[in-house]
């Protein structure tokens, strides 16, 4: 009894402890399936909570895993938990975005997969972020661990291009190995805007390398593929660095085959930067008949300070062969130097530069394509110049330093002014307002001044800095007043009162006398200090008048109105040719005649005028409008322009002793048609008889007034034409129902599936006629041209543009240049030929639009014929 009693005690004190643990496991269990909210309806009971923060022992994570999903799940026997649709993890500084998820704590394994459509394709991919940057992949598995992971068709972005690999392994954050992987730098394709890429390079494998600063490709094997079809372009390998900062490296050359140099390779060199603010590129021209050129350039720029570069072309150029009398060998060189500084690093003080000095035979010789296809071998003069300008807060002046050098190709001299300088003080009023406000002659006086120093020398290339340049260099120092004032005089008249005063020194004069022993006139030059003074003064009166004549209505004319602005002047000026001043002495010449001349004859500072001057000058100008009817214009009435300006001007000296009258000249501008034709207008009319005696070229200007002759008549006109004006703009999507899409363009289909759309156009037409003639001549000079610049695209990607120029007297085309370009999405060709003229060249190129790949993938080819040789 006692036995069944401990028995039966036992048995409920067992049941007791068995249903408290029941009890505690259930509640247990409650507690972990309990969420906030409402659960779907097709929840199972193991759903774990929607955000959870799964905690694992130190060792198997060294951070907090935070999950969220729609619907997890946890299996606590194998240890894994799974997420399904909007899936992310994040851990560390890595975040995983996915249709599924899984995460085997286990192994310290995560697996993500996109998400499927009904095929069981990936339709949208796992996006894995991390230090920033995003990679997308199909499938996705990392070990917390050993920080490694596996990815399967990830697409990786790098700088300008993006990285597709079938499968990749990342090592650490630092290295990833990629195997069967393709870059590209299509825009297009990068941001998804087609599914396929233009061009990229394939490779086997591909390592990618990360650092702090920057990241580069190191593949095998690489091949080039364009529109997927794979080309004959394969190198052995390739390393593309990726970084936001520069760094040095070979320069790719360019090669070829030149009729007159042979064979070559054009710029091959080496890039290196030179800390923060500086570049510098060195360039290198080879050719197998012996020429060569070396081009140096720099480039540096601090921002909000200044900016500029530097570059150089020093070479030789060898033609025909050594031994031959075709073999020539010319050393040439060219120096550019460009500096701009921002006006707003200092408002007081401005440096600029714009120097380009070139030898005298280096456009004839260049060995450079370029510059025969910008026209720069056209060039008949080459202008430097580098200006230094002082401005002052308080004092009412600014000073201009200047060096400046003309190259003149025609004669070979060059000038040179090193330095000059100038001193202008701000116009200011020589007597204060009483009232406020300005009034009178003597209240409105103005003075302008200004100092001006200037070394100056003509010289050639042969005398340029050595001691025959500094034995010709001037030295001259000007002053110039200029005084103004001005009044209304009875309401319509604006009264005008001017001076001028100019003071000069120079530091040489000259001396001329005839030597009978060779029979010609002996110039000597004297150094020593000498000078002049001049003044002249004047006096005008102007004024404006309209007037206007109305039609009848319902006229196409409504009425032409006219504005007339006249003014007269008169003007003094003693006669600085007398002998009083000392200004002009006289020699005798060979037929015992006295010739007077200027002592400043030839000099920097020029000379002062000799003869009284008191001229009387007159100046009409004239503007003439027209209302017209039109139903284009909302008012109903539109105006044209027949002249915008027309000038007639002259002047007769009262103080001359023959010919008083001066050189008639009439200019004119005005356009039509909508303003986009441009005519401007100059004539010249000599008043006095030119007769010709037979057998002499030299004329003779008489003292019989009235003949009027022509001595001068310019005309340009110059039309832009283009398809926005004659063109009717087409309604694409009434006149063609089909609409489909090229190269992600829009396109309007026929019946016969041709595309259409708009083929822009431009077209420049030109025209120049010249006529001049003068006593020293009795042949006059006539220049007629006709010249066309436009450009047309015949498709959306297809550019054709040129520009040719006919000359009407001799019939012949002059400088004629043709183009075309293709614009292939990331790389573009391009084709300019220049078939006539001294010199027959074309250039053709392909090219990777990208900054990383465009100088490495790249294809020019290049044409070059002697000058003159039939093309």
């Amino acid at each position: 009894m006692y036995t069944l009693n401990i028995t039966k005690k036992l048995v409920k004190t067992v049941s007791k402890n068995i249903l408290q643990i029941l009890i505690i496991l259930i509640f247990n269990n409650f507690l972990a399936q309990q969420t906030p909210g409402k659960l779907p309806e097709n929840a199972v009971n193991d759903t774990i909570p929607k955000q959870d923060t799964i905690a694992l022992k130190k060792e198997a994570l060294e951070d907090v895993l935070h999950t969220k999903a729609d619907f997890k799940r946890r299996d606590f026997k194998k240890k894994m938990v799974y997420l399904n649709k909007n899936a992310q993890v994040k851990y560390q500084d890595m975040q995983i975005d996915a249709d599924y998820i899984s995460i085997d704590e286990q192994k310290s394994l995560m697996y993500a997969r996109g998400k499927l459509d009904s095929l069981g394709k990936i339709i949208e991919p796992v996006i894995t972020t991390q230090a920033g940057k995003k990679y997308e992949t199909d499938e996705f598995q990392y070990n917390t661990k050993t920080r490694q992971a596996i990815a399967f068709n990830a697409r990786t972005e790098e700088s300008e291009g993006v990285i597709v690999a079938e499968k990749t392994k990342k090592y650490n954050d630092s290295v990833f190995a990629m195997r069967r992987a393709n870059y590209t730098t299509d825009d297009y394709f990068i941001k998804k805007k087609d599914t396929a890429a233009d061009y990229h390079l394939r490779a086997s494998n591909i390592k990618l390398v990360k650092t702090k600063n920057k990241s580069s490709i190191i593949s095998g094997p690489i091949q080039m593929y364009i529109e997927q079809v794979p080309t004959p372009l394969i190198m052995p390998f390739a390393i593309l660095p990726f970084s936001d900062k520069r760094s040095a490296g070979i320069l790719i050359p360019s090669f070829g085959e030149r009729q007159d140099v042979g064979f070559f390779l054009n710029g091959l060199g080496y890039y290196q930067p030179i800390g923060e603010h500086f570049d510098l590129k060195i360039l290198s021209d080879i050719y197998t008949k012996g020429s060569w050129n070396l081009r140096p350039e720099m480039n540096y720029v601090k921002k909000y300070r200044y900016s500029g570069n530097f570059s150089a072309d020093i070479g030789s150029m060898v033609r025909g062969i050594k031994g031959l009398d075709d073999y020539s060998k010319t050393g040439t060189y060219r120096i550019a130097w460009r500096h701009s500084q921002d006006t707003k690093s200092n408002p007081f003080l401005n440096f600029s530069a714009s120097v380009d000095i070139v030898s005298t035979k280096f456009y004839n010789n260049t060995l450079n394509n370029n510059y025969i296809l910008n026209q720069n071998v056209l060039n008949t003069q080459q202008n430097s110049t580098v200006t230094v300008t002082k401005r002052f807060l308080k004092l009412p002046a600014t000073i201009t330093g200047t060096a400046s050098y003309s190259q003149n190709f025609a004669t070979g001299l060059s000038d040179l002014r090193l330095p000059q300088m100038n001193i202008a003080i701000n116009q200011f009023y020589l007597f204060g307002s009483k009232t406020g406000v300005r009034q009178g002659l003597l209240e409105n006086i103005t003075v302008n001044t200004g100092i001006n120093l200037t070394n100056f020398v003509q010289t050639n290339e042969g005398e340029l800095f050595k001691k025959e340049m500094w034995d010709k260099m001037q030295t001259g120092l000007k002053n110039n007043i200029t005084l103004g004032t001005n009044t209304t005089v009875a309401k319509y008249f604006t009264f005008s009162l001017g001076a001028n005063i100019d003071n000069a020194l120079t530091t040489k004069s000259v001396e001329k006398f005839y030597d009978p022993v060779n029979n010609k006139v002996v110039t000597e030059t004297n150094k020593g200090i000498t000078g002049y003074s001049t003044f002249s003064t004047t006096a005008s009166l102007q004024t404006t008048l309209y007037g206007q004549a109305n039609f009848k209505k319902g006229s196409a004319i409504e009425a032409i109105r006219h504005m007339m602005t006249p003014s007269i002047g008169f003007t003094y000026s003693p006669d600085f040719g007398g002998s009083g001043y000392g200004y002009y002495r006289n020699y005798y010449d060979a037929t015992g005649a006295l010739t007077p001349y200027s002592i400043f004859e030839g000099g920097i500072i020029g000379s002062p005028s000799s003869g009284l001057v008191g001229a009387l000058g007159f100046n009409i100008g004239n503007n003439i409008e027209m209302k017209v009817k039109s139903k284009s214009d909302s008012t109903g009435i539109k105006k044209v322009k027949l002249f915008e300006s027309l000038n007639l001007s002259g002047s007769y000296n009262f103080a001359a002793k023959d010919h008083p009258f001066s050189i008639i000249t009439v200019n004119g501008q005005s356009s039509f048609f909508n303003n986009k034709l441009s005519v401007n207008t100059s004539l010249s009319l000599d008043p006095y008889k030119i007769i010709f005696i037979p057998g002499q070229e030299v004329g003779i200007r008489t003292e019989d007034f009235g003949h009027f002759s022509v001595q001068g008549f310019n005309v340009q006109l110059s039309y832009p034409l283009s398809s926005e004006i004659f063109g009717e703009k087409t309604d694409y999507a009434k006149k063609y129902k089909s609409k489909g899409e090229v190269r992600n363009e829009n396109y309007y289909f026929d019946d016969d599936n041709y595309a259409h759309f708009d083929q822009a156009w431009t077209l420049n037409v030109n025209a120049n006629y010249a006529y001049t003639r003068s006593t020293a001549s009795r042949t006059p000079t006539k220049l007629a041209s006709v010249g066309l610049d436009g450009s047309i695209k015949l498709t959306p990607y297809w550019n054709i543009n040129g520009s040719t120029h006919y000359d009407m007297v001799t019939r012949e085309l002059a400088y004629t240049r043709i183009g075309f370009s293709r614009d292939q999405r990331s790389f573009t060709i391009n084709f300019n030929w220049v078939p006539f003229g001294q010199y027959k060249v074309y250039d053709f190129f392909i090219g990777i639009k990208a900054n990383i790949l465009s100088d490495a993938l790249k294809y020019k080819d290049r044409s070059f014929t002697q000058p003159n040789a039939p093309f």
